[in-house]
C-alpha cells in the first residue's frame, strides 16, 4: 500500500528562519505563525510527516548535535501536545554544502522510503523555502509548494519551479481544506 507523505523543510516553514544564522538553541525557535493549525488540516490529507531539513551549523562548530537533537526533541513535543505527529526528521549536519546527503540531492528522501516503503513520492509533497528545497522534490518525482517567507526580508519574491506558490503553510492548508486547490 502507497501513502500520501508531506515532506517538509524546517527553518522557513515550520520555524522562523533567522536571515545569515542558524537556529541553535530552543530559546531561538519561533514556530511560524498558525503552524499547528496548518498541519491539523494537512494529516487528513497526509499519513505520514517527514522533516528534511540541512543543518549546516553542526557540521560547522556553530551548534552541536545534541543542540539540534534537544531543539527537535522539544519541536516533536510541541506537535505531539497537538496531536500532530512527525514521523522521523532527517537532518543533512555536513559543513560541505555539495554532500550528497544534503537538500538539493534525493539522499534523506530515499532514506525516508527506505525506513518507510510505503511512501510514495508520486503522492507526495516537498514544502520548503528554497531552491534546493524544490530541487530535491523534482528529483524524487514528488509535487513542491515553495513558501516564499524571504519575500518579508527582501521584498523579493524567490519564486522558481515549484507546483505551487504560498505566503505561508497554514494558506496552503485553508485552499487544499476548501478544495480550491487540488494537489494531486
Amino acid at each position: 500500500m502507497s501513502i500520501a507523505t508531506l515532506f517538509l523543510d524546517r527553518d522557513g516553514v515550520i520555524n522562523s528562519e533567522i536571515p545569515n544564522d542558524y537556529v541553535k538553541t530552543w530559546d531561538q525557535f519561533i514556530f511560524e505563525p498558525h503552524i499547528f493549525d496548518a498541519l491539523q488540516l494537512l494529516q487528513e490529507k497526509f499519513q505520514r510527516i517527514i522533516v528534511v531539513t540541512n543543518q549546516r551549523g553542526v557540521g560547522a562548530g556553530f551548534m552541536t548535535q545534541e543542540a539540534l537533537d534537544d531543539i527537535h526533541n522539544k519541536m516533536v513535543a510541541q506537535f505531539k501536545e497537538r496531536d500532530i505527529i512527525i514521523d522521523k526528521i532527517y537532518a543533512a549536519t555536513d559543513e560541505d554544502r555539495s554532500s550528497s546527503k544534503r537538500k538539493p540531492s534525493p539522499y534523506m528522501g530515499l532514506c525516508a522510503q527506505e525506513d518507510f516503503p510505503e511512501i510514495d513520492f508520486h503522492n507526495s509533497l516537498m514544502v520548503g523555502n528554497s531552491p534546493s528545497d524544490m530541487d530535491f522534490g523534482k528529483a524524487l518525482q514528488m509535487r513542491t509548494l515553495f513558501i516564499d517567507d524571504k519575500r518579508k526580508f527582501t521584498d523579493v519574491s524567490q519564486i522558481n519551479n515549484a507546483d505551487f506558490e504560498a505566503d505561508s503553510l497554514f494558506e496552503f492548508a485553508i485552499k487544499v481544506q476548501n478544495r480550491t486547490l487540488e494537489i494531486f
